[in-house]
């Protein structure tokens, strides 16, 4: 069971999608409230959502082709970094301008107790399927980051799951660790959607398949796919690090790392197209823009 957030004229609306693609308008005004109306009546948020399944609230055939938004307005987005031996890789390489016998701190914290976390986006910051990311006018180095995202209540539960692209500029990063925030968060850096798995309905969230394809012109130039199976730390030891000492919000999403880097040689353009795919979540389509 998924859950998507779409527009109808200016209204917002939340709906279910089944397993067998049929999408259902739902009475809830947002993610949480859903989550929440479950546990007041002591029940799953799938048999509340079921409930409300009537003939009249079914809408098209194609889900996809409604003007799909954010599936929630998460009040901040974080992320996990160095959580796949891919991403460890690729950092130090930008780190040693190619020297990949070079050890740096990235291997420090692939192997320490303490994740990496860092603060990605806010919720006026972040867009949903469609909608452009835009380039950093000041990098000449600049990526997509596929990432399994984690949905999360106050209390530090982890309620959905959602697909997410950190961009990501791999040359101000590389040239000192302290530009992080400037390598990872400006305008529209940060994409959400296009539904929400919900929690009680994944069996094994390290079984997710994910597959980034990068679009110029109509013809694919980097494709790649990789699975959960390979994350070097466990969700809930994610999830307990960013809550330590940390005040939490309703719908904050924890962005989990990734194991898809293009190639070195590879930066996005303006015209390009991202879409990065989440077994049993869905894809996320993206254009890229000049900022």
């Amino acid at each position: 069971m998924r859950i998507i957030r779409f527009l109808d004229g200016q209204q917002k609306w939340l709906a279910a999608v089944t397993d067998d693609e049929q999408a259902y308008r739902l009475p809830q005004a947002d993610f949480m409230t859903l989550i929440y109306q479950a546990r007041k009546q002591g029940i799953s948020p799938v048999q509340l959502v079921e409930s409300a399944f009537k003939p009249l609230n079914k809408l098209t055939d194609d889900w996809t082709s409604l003007h799909l938004i954010t599936p929630l307005e998460a009040p901040e987005v974080w992320a996990a970094g160095v959580t796949y031996q891919r991403s460890r890789e690729a950092r130090n390489y930008e780190a040693t301008e190619g020297k990949l016998d070079a050890k740096t701190f990235y291997d420090k914290v692939y192997d320490a107790e303490r994740p990496e976390i860092f603060f990605k986006s806010t919720a006026a910051r972040t867009i949903g399927p469609l909608e452009a990311v835009t380039l950093r006018s000041d990098s000449n180095w600049q990526i997509p980051e596929p990432e399994l995202g984690l949905v999360l209540a106050a209390d530090g539960s982890i309620v959905g799951y959602i697909v997410g692209n950190d961009m990501s500029c791999r040359d101000i990063e590389g040239e000192n660790p302290l530009y992080l925030p400037q390598a990872k968060m400006w305008r529209n850096s940060c994409s959400i959607g296009p539904a929400i798995r919900l929690a009680e309905t994944v069996q094994n969230p390290y079984a997710f398949n994910i597959v980034c394809e990068i679009y110029r012109e109509g013809e694919i130039v980097v494709k790649s796919e990789a699975s959960t199976s390979e994350l070097n730390r466990k969700l809930d030891e994610l999830v307990s690090f960013l809550a330590r000492d940390n005040d939490l919000f309703d719908g904050t999403v924890l962005l989990t790392g990734t194991s898809i880097v293009p190639p070195n040689d590879f930066t996005l353009a303006p015209g390009d197209r991202i879409e990065i795919s989440i077994s049993d979540i869905g894809t996320l389509i993206n254009p890229v823009i000049s900022n």
